[in-house]
């Protein structure tokens, strides 16, 4: 009895275990990379699904309680959330994960950026983006520099699991370079293959496989396909035989549809992000479901 009595103090003197930090990130790309590197050290919750465009997101109520409890938020950053997260942020009433502060993490900020304009930026030019396109994670390389920016920042938030932290960033890594040279292997013999897309986001991604983008169905980012412009577009498919247009699941097919009817180009419905679909899970999966379906269009460029 006595030496119950005594484990039951020595139990009541330990120190209780540290809470896990609570994070909220804008995407589900991004809080799947948290929740790599975080492991059950953390708790996190992404706002946009992946089934939405990440520019138009309704501000829900229930996002300013979340940010509110948050100890670390995790954002795309360059502008992509300007249209809904400032809103968020002065509501929350919350100081830590304010711009600038520990608890604010702009995901951005280690990530190799493209087509940052060099000239004056103006509404007649669309929804161009003046710090670069925010569409960067569609590059395994910026999903890995993300990763070890998480890692950092929770070493320094959580500094008792800073080795835990480490070791789950680095089995991260270590299956992200397997995965990486699985997709080179299967998209290597692809490179230079022209394609389509609806809208800018996916340089990094095209990029990074060797495709090579001719053309978009939006005549500027953001403004609705016209039919002169649609008919422009058709015409340089047909003369440069491009065969895959690549579309992502929130935008309307309906003119997709009808220049692949034209050209006989195959419409591919590809997700950005992770949740974008029910079986991608993760960033890898992201990745995995993609290439898959880019590779299925290349070799039956007929099929419906």
């Amino acid at each position: 009895m006595r030496l119950l009595a005594a484990a039951a103090l020595a139990g009541l003197l330990l120190p209780a275990p540290a809470a896990a930090l609570n994070i909220v990130a804008t995407t589900e790309d991004l809080a799947s990379l948290v929740r790599e590197v975080g492991g059950d050290k953390v708790k996190v919750e992404g706002i946009a699904r992946g089934y939405q465009d990440p520019h138009f997101v309704e501000a829900k109520p229930s996002f300013i309680l979340k940010l509110h409890a948050a100890d670390l938020l995790v954002v795309v950053g360059r502008e992509l959330e300007i249209g809904w997260l400032p809103p968020l942020l002065n509501q929350c009433r919350n100081p830590k994960i304010q711009p600038g502060a520990e608890g604010h993490l702009d995901a951005s900020l280690t990530a190799r950026i493209l087509e940052i304009p060099t000239g004056q930026v103006t509404r007649a030019m669309g929804d161009v983006h003046p710090q670069g396109n925010p569409h960067y994670w569609l590059d395994p390389g910026n999903g890995r520099r993300i990763a070890a920016a998480i890692r950092d920042r929770l070493s320094s938030l959580d500094r008792a699991n800073a080795a835990f932290f480490a070791q789950r960033y680095a089995d991260f890594d270590r299956r992200l370079a397997a995965a990486e040279a699985r997709w080179d292997a299967a998209m290597a013999p692809h490179e230079g293959l022209k394609v389509v897309t609806y809208h800018r986001s996916w340089p990094n991604f095209t990029e990074r496989f060797g495709l090579d983008v001719i053309g978009y169905v939006e005549p500027r980012p953001g403004i609705p396909p016209s039919p002169g412009h649609t008919v422009d577009l058709i015409k340089e498919m047909k003369r440069l035989g491009v065969k895959v247009l690549i579309i992502e699941p929130y935008f309307d097919s309906k003119t997709p549809d009808s220049i692949g009817r034209e050209t006989g180009a195959r419409v591919v419905v590809m997700p950005p992000s992770v949740g974008g679909e029910k079986e991608i899970a993760d960033y890898i999966g992201l990745f995995d479901h993609n290439v898959a379906l880019l590779l299925a269009a290349i070799r039956d460029p007929g099929a419906r």
